[in-house]
């Protein structure tokens, strides 16, 4: 694997302290080192989603040898952004990846209308505390998406930055 250096080309979140706390809270607590109820590699393609969705490079590069750590195949892994297209997820996966979306799109009216009935699906094979670490995991991921957006974090090769 090569090595990755992070450069922030806006901010430095970690000069607000609460930003800091905010962040490391949800980490701790829905991060891919928490100890879930939910599976760890469904809970890491949930991740992954988000990353995909939102366009975090820093959160890709991240989540997808996260993903790999967690022994999620390749093909599974690297057909993510169609899933729905794929025999590689069951009913459960299916569902916590729709809701996944729809969390993170909520904005978009489509996905709004339709929220509901994705929670209800979700609701057909998890638990209710189930259901709440996967929204925990989606909002975790939301906010870090978001703030590495923010501080414009992209990771670069080491063997550049030090050339």
């Amino acid at each position: 694997m090569t090595d990755v250096t992070i450069t922030n080309r806006r901010a430095d979140s970690s000069a607000n302290e609460d930003l800091t706390k905010l962040a490391r809270h949800g980490a701790d607590s829905f991060g891919y080192k928490a100890q879930l109820r939910v599976d760890r590699r469904l809970a890491q393609l949930l991740r992954l989603r988000v990353s995909q969705i939102n366009n975090c490079a820093y959160c890709l590069n991240l989540h997808y040898e996260a993903a790999r750590d967690a022994g999620i195949p390749r093909p599974v892994i690297d057909t993510l952004t169609a899933w729905w297209e794929t025999d590689f997820h069951d009913d459960a996966a299916r569902a916590a990846l729709a809701y996944t979306e729809a969390i993170t799109r909520v904005a978009d009216a489509t996905v709004a209308d339709d929220f509901g009935a994705r929670h209800d699906a979700l609701a057909e094979h998890f638990s209710r505390e189930e259901i709440l670490e996967i929204i925990g995991i989606v909002i975790n991921m939301n906010v870090w998406t978001r703030l590495k957006m923010a501080e414009g974090a992209v990771p670069g090769l080491a063997e550049q930055a030090t050339s």
